[in-house]
């Protein structure tokens, strides 16, 4: 009977340590410190592999011809892989080749710096008067992968994104997701670096981090629950089977 009083007590120890407390599940729980603060916006990078999007307008419509990527007609809108294929391509160098103005360097500088780079060459030139460029990145895309609901590679065409609107993409944490240690791998001035997020605290919303950088890869790691459960308990439905199993054994034993 001791044995048995024994399986029954680490069954139940299994159990319990499969539980996730409170604190460990809700995000932002210091969220109202961090209330009513400025939000410091950054442009992300343009990389090489990007595709860009470029659009010249000026005064007259017909000089801006020879500069504008002519696009496929089509009887319906064009899909985004179309317009990708019809886009610049980033050279490992960092560099575009642009209609009339040929080889220019764009890697390291935000759309906006193209767009004014581009306006000064062809006004300086005496190309057009008065350009107007519009630049936007087309193959813009982060990485998620761990425990989440749908994993994967999404694109985006946004200038940035935050990292709510990342998670919002692959359907939330689920509940065996680490929330205090969401790994955060990206890429600043060359160098690849890990960044670790406690979801559970706001504190975060003042760092740079707060916005996702095209190409960012997230890792969400099992919580301890998850981790010591593998194996043994796989899902709630065998959890409340052990646990009933053990109280009707404890009842019995009692009897």
């Amino acid at each position: 009977m001791k044995n048995k009083i024994k399986i029954i007590l680490i069954l139940l120890t299994l159990v319990l340590q499969s539980c996730v407390s409170k604190k460990e599940i809700l995000y932002l729980q210091d969220a109202d410190l961090y209330a009513y603060q400025n939000i410091e916006y950054e442009s992300s990078k343009i990389q090489p592999n990007d595709i860009l999007s470029i659009t010249v307008s000026a005064l007259v419509p017909e000089t801006t011809i020879p500069y504008n990527v002519q696009t496929v007609s089509s009887t319906s809108s064009p899909s985004l892989d179309i317009i990708k294929l019809q886009g610049y391509l980033v050279s490992k160098e960092g560099t575009i080749v642009f209609p009339v103005l040929g080889k220019i360097t764009v890697s390291g500088n935000t759309t906006a710096e193209v767009e004014k780079g581009i306006e000064k060459l062809l006004k300086d030139g005496g190309h057009l008067k008065e350009p107007t460029v519009s630049v936007r990145l087309l193959n813009a895309k982060v990485t998620i992968l761990g425990e989440v609901k749908t994993p994967g590679t999404y694109t985006f065409t946004e200038q940035n994104i935050t990292l709510p609107q990342a998670l919002g993409y692959a359907g939330d944490l689920t509940i065996n997701g680490q929330r205090d240690d969401i790994l955060l791998i990206t890429e600043e001035n060359g160098i690849r670096k890990v960044v670790h997020i406690d979801l559970t605290s706001a504190e975060w919303f003042n760092t740079p981090h707060y916005y996702i950088k095209p190409n960012d890869f997230i890792v969400v790691n099992p919580n301890n629950a998850k981790v010591k459960s593998a194996g043994i308990i796989g899902d709630a439905g065998i959890v409340l089977t052990i646990v009933s199993i053990a109280l009707t054994a404890v009842v019995l034993i009692v009897k």
